[in-house]
């Protein structure tokens, strides 16, 4: 293994971090309507736990509703209770073809929550990130003591710590934005 691999790795690790947070922060429900909040609802199809997208298409009408079509109609009544054992503050309607949500507007109190929660995932964020540093230097700390100059160490050590400085901005970024969606009434 090379010392380009170990920034590779640890760069790889970081904006895994980046993702896994985008796709969290994607899952809230922020008043609006968003097919991404149904992508942790699983769905029992044949015995099989199987995730609501893949029995089903998620339509949205408008900014307060979303339409579940359903691929079989026997499925309707095992949608929602899917939807309502994943606790999301939803109350599907039927009506024998199509599951209709209405998408309720958040209350103060709830885009607070939110916005605390999204902090929180956003420190787990950071936490991966310095992770993937502490490993990086780790490798390299190994090849020092294999006889790699201790410049070169110290030299990779910093390009580490520009790319956890970077990405550590990145997160803060995306924080942000995610605040400001959510307390935007």
């Amino acid at each position: 293994m090379e010392i380009s691999e170990v920034l590779e790795q640890a760069r790889e690790k970081m904006q895994k971090a980046i993702e896994y947070l985008e796709n969290e922060l994607a899952t809230y429900r922020v008043g609006k309507a968003n097919p991404a909040i149904f992508s942790g609802v699983y769905v029992d199809y044949y015995g099989t736990s199987t995730p609501m997208v893949q029995v089903a298409s998620i339509s949205v009408p408008d900014a307060r509703t979303m339409i579940i079509q359903p691929w079989e109609k026997s499925l309707i009544p095992t949608i929602e209770k899917a939807i309502m054992a994943a606790n999301l503050g939803f109350t599907p309607q039927n009506n024998g073809e199509i599951i209709r949500i209405l998408v309720p507007p958040l209350t103060e109190e709830r885009r607070r929550e939110l916005v605390k929660k999204a902090r929180a995932e956003g420190e787990n964020a950071r936490i991966s990130i310095r992770n993937a540093r502490r490993d990086g230097v780790d490798t390299l700390k190994k090849y020092q003591k294999d006889g790699l100059a201790e410049d070169i160490v110290k030299d990779n050590e910093v390009l580490i710590q520009k790319e956890v400085d970077n990405f550590s901005k990145k997160v803060e970024e995306i924080l942000v934005a995610k605040e400001k969606e959510i307390m935007t009434v």
